[in-house]
């Protein structure tokens, strides 16, 4: 079917209403959505089983071996059990991905029904654009079926970005998915690429016991992060034994009998059992046959679009990683729904929020929203700061995790709350009370309402009294 006739079709005889592509988070926000609001919706999934890369390879599988380590950890600094209970059994990498299996198999039951009893049509392949109107869908077993539909939303994710200059096919050479088939413990690993992907996993084995080395091209650790912050995890990232390198890049990558050697722009070299290479990521939109539509995504597989998620063909969209920042589980599933509230009302009134969260799972946690100090100094905003230690805290106290504390950035004059930052365990859980005040209008956002509330105790709650009261006390 020519994209002039698909063109010509009546939206009645439309196979569907809208065609979602992919079900990850934000595949999943735009087709409930869509269904919910009464509309014919088609999602269709490369993979055997839907979720997308975060139930599969990406936000569940790490975030679940990250628990069961950080429990590892736990335990270990526990004296009550290790007095008591000595644990003569090592734990492996392939012990602890039994537990992510079932997560992710409790995950994909579950949203499996999302789609069940919303009437979505499910279709399983690789799909493609025939024209702006129609999708071919291409099955394993190489059949191709094809249906139309008013609008299409690509929602497709993306994948570990891969340099041509390395061989990833070397069965010492992983990324960031294949690392979940490891089925052996390193004794030594090198992470190339320090972001919130080569930070977490950097956790995740050196709480193992496996040896790391974290190399990180840029100068500073997460430098998007608060500056208080990004020092506190590098301090407790070099205390539980991670090499940190900063300022590094790799001239070439060299698979050996037994391991991997890395060679450095700098002249260093470095040979370790294997490698996680995470150093960005790549919109998979090679294989969506985009030209067909006139679509042109950039170097890194991204699409532009505009505030309403439309593309430069006004009834094909596109959300979450395949069009760049904040590339965030969360936040794809909240542009899914708003693009499919413009689909649904065609107008574009809703957006995302203007403070995003960002946790990351390291160990121990970070999550902030909001402004940093070096935000606000250099926008000359006179602000002030709160501060708690949880180490000060009775619940912190009780639980035996007194590393971290919850920083409050407020106005020196309207005392407004113009950003918070936690390290520590629960951080990610912990920012949300801040986030919710933030998010109010008015008087309802300073920082006197954490003063002003009576909070259960104990609890990692308080920290926010204790960071209030710190920061009102700094006044004069």
């Amino acid at each position: 079917m020519s994209e002039q006739k698909s063109k010509n079709i009546k939206p009645e005889t439309y196979d569907y209403d809208a065609v979602v592509i992919g079900s990850g988070p934000g595949g999943e926000g735009a087709a409930m959505k869509l269904a919910k609001g009464g509309l014919r919706v088609a999602v269709v999934e490369k993979y055997h089983d839907i979720g997308g890369g975060c139930t599969h390879w990406g936000t569940i599988p790490s975030k679940a071996l990250r628990h069961s380590v950080s429990q590892l950890i736990e335990l270990k600094h526990n004296a009550l059990f290790t007095n008591n209970y000595p644990q003569k059994q090592s734990f492996t990498f392939a012990d602890v991905l039994r537990h992510t299996e079932q997560v992710i198999s409790k995950q994909v039951s579950m949203r499996s029904g999302f789609y069940n009893r919303n009437n979505c049509s499910l279709h399983f392949g690789e799909a493609s654009f025939v024209d702006n109107h129609t999708i071919a869908v291409k099955n394993k077993d190489g059949n191709t079926e094809k249906f139309t539909a008013e609008n299409v939303i690509i929602a497709t994710g993306s994948r570990p970005y891969h340099p041509e200059d390395i061989d990833f096919s070397d069965a010492n050479i992983y990324d960031s998915d294949t690392i979940l088939s490891l089925d052996y413990q390193p004794q030594h690993i090198v992470i190339y690429g320090a972001g919130v992907i080569g930070s977490e996993y950097a956790s995740i084995f050196r709480g193992l016991g496996v040896k790391t080395d974290l190399i990180n091209t840029q100068n500073r650790l997460l430098s998007f992060l608060d500056d208080e912050m990004s020092d506190a995890i590098s301090y407790h990232f070099r205390n539980s034994g991670i090499i940190l390198r900063h300022d590094e890049a790799y001239k070439k990558i060299e698979a050996v009998k037994n391991g991997v050697v890395i060679h450095f722009k700098s002249g260093k070299k470095m040979k370790a059992d294997c490698l996680l290479f995470a150093n960005g990521r790549t919109g998979n939109t090679d294989k969506l046959n985009l030209q067909s539509v006139g679509l042109s995504p950039d170097g890194r597989g991204q699409l532009a679009v505009n505030p309403h998620y439309q593309t430069d063909v006004k009834n094909i969209y596109a959300i979450g990683d395949v069009i760049g920042y904040p590339s965030l589980a969360s936040a794809a599933y909240d542009q899914g729904r708003i693009a499919a509230h413009v689909i649904l009302t065609r107008e574009g009134k809703k957006k995302l929020i203007k403070d995003i969260p960002t946790g990351i799972f390291t160990i121990p946690e970070i999550s902030s929203v909001g402004k940093t100090e070096q935000m606000l100094t250099q926008q000359q905003v006179p602000y002030e700061v709160g501060r708690a230690q949880f180490k000060d805290l009775a619940r912190s106290q009780i639980l035996g995790s007194e590393v971290g504390s919850l920083k409050i950035l407020f106005h020196r004059e309207t005392k407004e709350i113009l950003g918070i930052h936690c390290f520590g365990e629960r951080a990610a859980e912990i920012i949300h009370i801040g986030q919710a005040i933030m998010e109010q209008k008015g008087q309802a956002n300073t920082i006197e309402y954490f003063v002003n509330t009576t909070f259960n105790y104990p609890t990692m709650a308080e920290a926010y009294r204790v960071a209030a009261l710190n920061g009102l006390n700094r006044l004069f």
